[in-house]
């Protein structure tokens, strides 16, 4: 079976994709040693791959056994709420170095393992890559830079598949701490749940040999 590394695979999207690929895949659970990833781990039959994308040593240890790889899912990301009069410069390095650098380090890292497979680059993004959001100053910034490095990778490297992944509000932690801050109550069933995105995602990776998948946006369909 072709091979899946997914990064941040023990949170609620990463762990759904897990889910969504373990029948066609072989999986390596990219994400910082914790238990609920070793719990992902146990559940699928799937080896952990511990990785700190704010760590380069970390990166190239991780890359280092792959010498094929056949589909690599960015995944992984940190969001810090806060307009912009709220942030400070340390929170927006912060963003830059997960959702951007690390996964620029990783790319580049693993790019001969890609090479070598014609392999597929999926990037999980958000809507906010497209529309900057109020209260998410830096996440934003980040994730149009993401948007902008996957556009690039796909220009550079011509023998790869290059997606970006586009979900509105997901059902997660995440969005429960950005719904906290904006002061409102929690309701999960207005917001995308993790194995739609996850399906969504599958499917992108399924694409005919014959078409390129660019960019894929997908919004909660809730009506209040």
């Amino acid at each position: 079976m072709p091979t899946a590394l997914i990064t941040g695979a023990g949170g609620g999207i990463g762990s759904a994709i897990a889910e969504a690929l373990a029948p066609t895949h072989t999986l390596l659970l990219a994400g910082r040693p914790s238990a609920r990833l070793d719990a992902v781990a146990a559940r699928l039959g799937a080896p952990t791959w511990p990785l700190d994308l704010a760590d380069q040593e970390s990166i190239e240890a991780a890359a280092e056994p792959l010498a094929e790889l056949d589909v690599l899912v960015h995944n992984a990301g940190i969001a810090l709420p806060g307009r912009f009069s709220e942030s400070t410069p340390e929170q927006w390095r912060a963003c830059f170095e997960v959702n951007v650098t690390g996964a620029v380090a990783l790319t580049l890292a693993l790019l001969p393992a890609l090479r070598a497979s014609r392999g597929h680059v999926v990037f999980i993004n958000s809507g906010a890559g497209i529309n900057a959001s109020p209260g998410l100053a830096a996440y934003s910034a980040s994730k149009f830079a993401q948007r902008a490095f996957a556009d690039s990778l796909r220009a550079d490297e011509p023998s790869l598949l290059v997606t970006s992944v586009h979900p509105g509000r997901v059902d997660t932690e995440m969005q429960e701490d950005l719904i906290a801050y904006e002061g409102f109550d929690y309701d999960p069933a207005k917001y995308l749940k993790a194995e739609t995105v996850a399906r969504v995602v599958a499917n992108v990776i399924a694409t005919p040999a014959d078409a390129h998948v660019h960019e894929v946006v997908v919004r909660p369909r809730w009506r209040g």
